[in-house]
């Protein structure tokens, strides 16, 4: 598990960015299952509580081990539990801009990386990939009314 995610603390950061203004936890894990894909390393993200009461959206996303800390803990004791317990933490990379959890990191001499560093990383490596293209920001609004109007006249779908 190379990469270790302080999810909350990953999502607020970039939630910070009027382009990412309305991401999703949802969401923000296919973005890090798409890196992960692309750098062929693997993962885990953890939030904290328990997570959404319908869980089949997260359950589809592969390449990525989403956790949820539980009503009992809360996602740093969790990380910092998984840092403690990881066989091999010289390869382990902790992404939080969290102080404990980067000296945790630290002190088991895994790699620790701040949000703000890692997130332009990553979509510098999405945007990067062979064959694909950045989407382009008329994709998540939608069409303009007269492109509509357009397209309604051309299929013949009066109004």
């Amino acid at each position: 598990m190379p990469f270790l995610i302080d999810g909350y603390n990953l999502l607020r950061s970039v939630q910070k960015h009027d382009q990412y203004a309305d991401l999703t936890d949802v969401q923000l894990c296919r973005y890090l299952a798409d890196f992960l894909r692309a750098v062929r390393d693997r993962g885990t993200i953890v939030f904290d509580g328990v997570g959404p009461p319908d869980k089949r959206e997260l359950m589809g996303i592969r390449g990525l081990d989403i956790r949820f800390s539980g009503d009992r803990s809360d996602a740093d004791t969790l990380i910092e539990w998984i840092i403690g317990d990881n066989t091999a933490p010289k390869r382990l990379v902790v992404v939080s801009s969290d102080r404990q959890l980067r000296t945790a990191a630290t002190r088991r001499k895994a790699k620790s990386v701040p949000v703000d560093i890692f997130w332009p990383a990553l979509c510098k490596t999405l945007e990067n990939r062979p064959g694909t293209a950045p989407e382009p920001r008329e994709k998540q609004k939608g069409v303009t009314e007269l492109e509509a109007d357009v397209w309604m006249d051309y299929f013949d779908l009066g109004q």
